[in-house]
């Protein structure tokens, strides 16, 4: 692992990079590049998804480094997803192993349910009817974390999580697990700091990630809603500490140990995400952080499946 990564170790007693390169919505061609020059920066952790459609172009980027002796595959920690489509237990280890080819790996360090429902199989990423509505399916996340856990005793991936899990979403896997979930990756900023989801995680010993850290820019606001790296606080903290919006955002999550995915393709911003181990944020500033939280705050709401029985955004965390 390189030593300028911090790491927080698993409840397999496995090392796991505080910080990585985020690959949802890059574009294929841009994300190899991307995965290239975080490489050559000091990234080792990479998070992918099967839904992204751009393993292929990851794992080509990987295996050049690899092949040129910049980083061991050894030295990586490559997380990717199980798509809700595949959640039927008989379809996961197939799942997996269409995932490592693409990548172009043995295996991989963490395997995530990507989400807690499943949609109906076999007609493609995003299922629906003639009228437009969301296809579900009937399997459930618990015979799907006994897929899961085939994948880690066929040796496919060194350990298993969730994401955009409930805390009585994770309480169900746990009472019936033969092998514990590591991580659990959230949306996660200061608009939706996830406190309470992220103290139950560590009362579990289980990990958090931290997705969408910059409140996710890109997305469309709502009327009179102001960008989290435009905040007022986030503005001033910016010019207290002489850095970015988004190393302060950074930092943030770190300072929780909750590990974060900050995404671009863009190499100055690699490299300045990056850039966030030299300067420590107060107590009391990290309280200003946290009060930033809204009701309201969370981005990502995956409305076509608000209907489905395992929607988990109907808990309060």
């Amino acid at each position: 692992m390189s030593a300028k990564v911090p790491v927080v170790k698993l409840n397999n007693n496995l090392d796991y990079p505080i910080i990585g390169l985020g690959t949802w919505k890059s574009k294929p061609d841009e994300v190899y590049q991307a995965v290239k020059d975080a490489i050559d920066i000091g990234y080792r952790h990479f998070d992918c998804a099967y839904l992204y459609e751009n393993e292929k172009e990851v794992g080509a980027a990987l295996s050049e480094k690899i092949k040129e002796g910049a980083v061991k595959r050894e030295e990586l920690f490559i997380v990717t997803k199980l798509w809700n489509t595949d959640h039927k237990k008989e379809l996961v280890v197939p799942a997996l192993k269409r995932s490592l080819e693409l990548l172009n790996l043995e295996y991989v360090d963490l395997y995530l349910i990507h989400w807690p429902l499943a949609l109906k199989e076999g007609v493609g990423l995003f299922p629906k009817d003639a009228d437009g509505k969301t296809l579900f399916s009937d399997a459930g996340f618990i015979d799907t974390w006994k897929g899961m856990e085939e994948c880690v005793k066929l040796g496919l991936t060194k350990s298993i999580g969730l994401s955009n899990f409930n805390h009585k979403q994770i309480q169900k896997v746990l009472d019936i697990a033969k092998i514990k979930p590591v991580n659990n990756q959230v949306e996660c900023h200061p608009y939706f700091n996830q406190s309470k989801l992220i103290e139950f995680c560590s009362k579990n010993d289980i990990t958090v990630t931290a997705y969408g850290p910059l409140g996710s820019p890109y997305r469309p606001l709502r009327p009179g809603a102001t960008t989290l790296l435009e905040d007022p606080v986030v503005k001033t903290l910016s010019e207290e500490y002489k850095k970015s919006p988004a190393q302060i955002l950074i930092k943030y999550q770190i300072q929780r140990n909750v590990v974060v995915i900050p995404k671009t393709v863009t190499k100055s911003r690699i490299a300045s995400n990056f850039d966030v181990f030299d300067f420590t944020i107060s107590p009391e500033d990290m309280e200003l952080l946290n009060s930033l939280n809204k009701p309201d705050g969370r981005y990502v709401l995956l409305d076509d499946c608000v209907g489905h029985p395992d929607y988990p955004f109907n808990e309060e965390f």
